[in-house]
């Protein structure tokens, strides 16, 4: 970003609109001081652009303000401009003195912005504030109810890399969300993914009940074949000698009618009388299936033709419209359904079925088979996920709720990784359809169990500790360790803060703490936290039952950090901080396990977080993944429709064993796409005999799409090469699969933090078949590792940087800042 003079840091005009109806100016600081302190430490992309539009009436002129000429210029690839808690004055001055209004979905910026009159001329005024919001946000100005401006800015965060760490934040929020949800109908199939907003467009709708009509009708026709029924009573009227075993209402029926009773030789013996009905009722019992649960399935095929039917009417209408007539295919294949599943509901079973009258929460339709299918199914087609909170409410992202979200899923996570899921109430299933359960007061819990202690471990949200001595505590995230031989559990507390301070020169932080890291006030409010969460002991004094608590908070350098004195605090006091972002999880992760795994003795004999280098643990992310080439488009076929991957025994080198995963790599020429194009979780390991040879087969859980496909560029693989989950996911060209050094994984994850394009220089064009990286080239830099003489060449032009190997295993973060000022030159 160009330095701004002392002067321009007043509010300028940002926004310049001139129609025949009105004028706008929106005013505001075009940057943010907490933006330019992460832009000193982070990786961002030196080509970060804004997106901005403006549709309307006759507008005559839009100016934009430009950060690098600093005046405002014609609308081309802006460089950010507005930023989360900035403030931004809005005026908009009509022309022909017709009142105006100003719309926006948020409620609190509709409300700010009002229209004014100043002497004799009219027009509309107020402040914009996007509080924590991030993404993009529509106003319009309207004249009546029609929209004659609408104008589209995006927002970017101030503490976060807005393309690698946000949109990082929301797929794995996603992500997380979507594997509880399928974890909870116990379905593996992720193929088909469900929208977040609870009624899915009809697009969607349409390519769900594509993927799952054909399953659909199974479930229907095996309820057919074996349906839940019940035993029905029913009274008939009959003569009295044919009256056997009453019951209560045939007892009532003869006592409520004593004309009915005549003498006979042998009857009932009544007094001196033998006495006998005439008539009575009977009890008849017959088998129905006119049950509760069958009429729900009823109505759920009903709600489906009547979804197929819009959707059918709307592309035939959307079709008129247009010059162009409806896809007779896709018309087609629509009826085809909705004729499919009419008749199943005019068939003679379903037409003795009666109609839904009441709501049904029943086990048959969640565990029995058929209806457990059919009820999933429609979940999924129908209703898909309804998010109940405020994390997709708007256009806008309320950045600090989805980091204080992520926290707490990614922590689940991770626990997940390596213990068994026991329970969790995060997604839940009521008369609408599935829920999350995840908003702020309202607690959410997952619980795990440990695989060979059998511990229990328990991770909750929003916890509320109320019978305290002081006042109520809510912390975001607590983690309850059970350890055997104590009849309490190990408490921890891990607070999600959207703060941080950036230690910029001259400041207070800066000379204290040397580098970036929490903010002192959260810290104060872990020794609140841990402090005030106490118990009472039966005849005894109150005790802690918070062993610990630490702040999350959004910074990437895991490495530099471990210098910080409130990391040094962990180990000395149990209080503190530690870096928490999608591509910074490390620490946690270990940290996390270390808790969970260690007895309490060693807890505390050891310290909790022992000072260490970070290759004494592996993250559940550099788990290996064997990817393997498939060489025709057979096999690639049967690969991906029997889940599973085979290469011959005799190809396999030593290492393979450690494979958890497989990618399929798809030579050119196989099919429409060349390059890795999948993996999957291997689940078993089948040696098996295929043409006089021995090959393994790789039974795989399911196939993951990988978005986007890993490119060969020139580079291919002769039979297959290792490498690690987190780089496959990171991943853009084939090349950068291949690291055969620490050394070289902490270069290229120093150079993906500062672009997306890296290209690599291998010393063979089959992966498997080379050593090492000759160089690597981002931007117009290149990057020379010379492991004989141990030393890295930074060149950029005629500069050269030669810089000790020792460096950057001893300070990545100093390295880093010198490739980002070879960058700025």
């Amino acid at each position: 970003m160009a330095s701004l003079p002392s002067g321009s840091r007043e509010d300028v005009e940002l926004v310049q609109i001139e129609s025949e109806e009105l004028s706008l100016i929106l005013k505001g600081k075009p940057y943010h001081q907490r933006y330019e302190g992460l832009k000193q430490y982070r990786s961002m992309d030196y080509h970060d652009v804004m997106e901005f539009s403006v549709q309307g009436n006759s507008i005559q002129e839009i100016k934009i303000y430009d950060i690098n000429q600093q005046q405002l210029v014609d609308p081309t690839e802006q460089r950010p401009i507005f930023f989360e808690n900035g403030i931004y004055q809005l005026i908009v001055v009509p022309k022909n003195g017709q009142e105006i209004t100003f719309y926006h979905e948020h409620p609190l910026l509709r409300h700010a912005v009002s229209f004014v009159k100043i002497g004799q001329q009219s027009m509309m005024m107020g402040n914009l504030q996007f509080q924590n919001e991030v993404g993009l946000t529509t106003f319009e100005i309207r004249e009546g109810n029609k929209t004659i401006l609408e104008v589209t800015l995006e927002i970017f965060p101030s503490k976060l890399d807005y393309k690698n760490d946000y949109k990082k934040l929301l797929e794995e929020v996603n992500d997380e969300i979507y594997n509880l949800a399928y974890h909870f109908i116990r379905k593996t199939y992720l193929g088909a993914r469900v929208k977040l907003d609870g009624r899915p467009s009809r697009t969607e709708f349409y390519r769900l009940i594509s993927q799952h009509f054909h399953q659909f009708l199974q479930a229907i026709s095996r309820i057919e074949q074996l349906p839940h029924h019940k035993l029905e009573k029913r009274y008939e009227k009959v003569r009295g000698d044919q009256l056997k075993k009453l019951d209560s209402n045939g007892r009532n029926y003869l006592r409520k009618r004593s004309s009915i009773f005549v003498e006979v030789e042998k009857g009932i013996p009544f007094g001196s009388k033998s006495l006998m009905p005439m008539e009575g009722l009977t009890i008849k019992k017959e088998l129905t299936y006119d049950t509760i649960e069958n009429r729900y399935v009823k109505w759920m095929t009903e709600r489906l033709i009547h979804k197929l039917n819009d959707l059918l009417e709307t592309i035939l209408n959307v079709n008129k419209r247009s010059f162009e007539g409806p896809d007779p295919d896709l018309v087609e294949r629509i009826k085809k359904m909705i004729s499919q599943l009419q008749t199943r509901v005019k068939n003679l079973f379903w037409s003795r079925i009666g109609g839904l009258d009441r709501s049904v929460m029943s086990l048959v339709l969640q565990m029995a088979p058929g209806y457990r299918d059919a009820f999933q199914i429609y979940l999924t087609v129908s209703k898909g996920l309804v998010l109940q909170g405020k994390l997709y409410q708007m256009s806008v992202k309320d950045v600090a709720t989805l980091y204080e979200y992520w926290t707490f899923l990614k922590l689940g996570q991770i626990l997940g990784r390596k213990y068994q899921l026991l329970s969790q109430d995060i997604v839940q299933v009521n008369r609408e359809g599935l829920f999350v359960n995840l908003e702020a007061n309202r607690m959410a819990k997952r619980v795990f169990k440990h695989p060979i202690t059998n511990e229990e471990i328990t991770l909750t949200y929003q916890k509320y500790e109320g019978k305290l001595p002081t006042i109520p505590q809510k912390p975001d995230t607590m983690l309850s360790i059970q350890k055997k031989g104590k009849d309490y559990t190990f408490n921890y507390i891990f607070d999600a803060k959207y703060r941080i301070d950036y230690a910029q020169e001259g400041s207070y932080y800066k000379n204290r703490y040397k580098t970036p890291g929490p903010m002192e006030d959260d810290i104060n409010t872990m020794h609140r936290y841990r402090d005030s969460i106490v118990a009472s002991v039966v005849n005894g004094p109150y005790e802690r039952t918070a062993f610990g608590a630490y702040v999350l908070f959004p910074w990437f350098d895991e490495a530099g950090y471990q210098e910080h004195h409130f990391y040094e605090s962990i180990d000395k006091v149990n209080i503190g901080g530690l870096p928490f972002l999608p591509n910074a999880t490390t620490l946690v992760e270990r940290f996390v396990e270390r808790l969970i795994d260690k007895s309490p003795e060693e807890i505390q004999r050891e310290g909790i977080l022992p000072r260490g280098t970070l290759e004494e643990w592996q993250s559940s992310l550099d788990d290996l993944v064997l990817v393997g080439l498939v060489s025709n488009g057979e096999d690639y076929n049967r690969f991906r429709k029997e889940s599973y991957y085979s290469i011959p025994f005799e190809k396999l080198k030593k290492g393979w064993q450690e494979a958890k995963y497989i990618a399929l790599y798809i030579k050119s020429g196989v099919g429409n796409e060349n390059g890795v194009l999948a993996y999957g979780e291997i689940d078993e390991l089948k040696p098996v005999r295929v043409d006089e040879m021995d090959h393994i087969h790789f039974e795989v859980k399911h196939w993951i799409n990988l978005s986007p496909i890993i490119k060969p560029v020139h580079y291919g693989i002769s039979s297959y090469v290792l490498t690690t989950l987190n780089i496959l996911k990171e991943a853009k060209e084939l090349p950068e699969l291949f690291m055969k050094s620490k050394e070289e994984m902490v270069i290229w994850r120093m150079l993906r933090r500062v672009s997306d394009r890296i290209r690599l220089e291998l010393d063979n064009r089959d992966l498997d078949q080379a050593s090492r990286v000759m160089e690597f080239k981002v931007k117009d830099i290149q990057v020379i590792m010379n492991k004989a003489e141990r030393y890295i060449l930074f060149t950029k032009d005629h500069l050269k940087k030669e810089i000790p190997i020792e460096d950057l295993e001893r300070n990545p973060t100093g390295v880093f800042r010198i490739l980002m000022g070879i960058l700025s030159v």
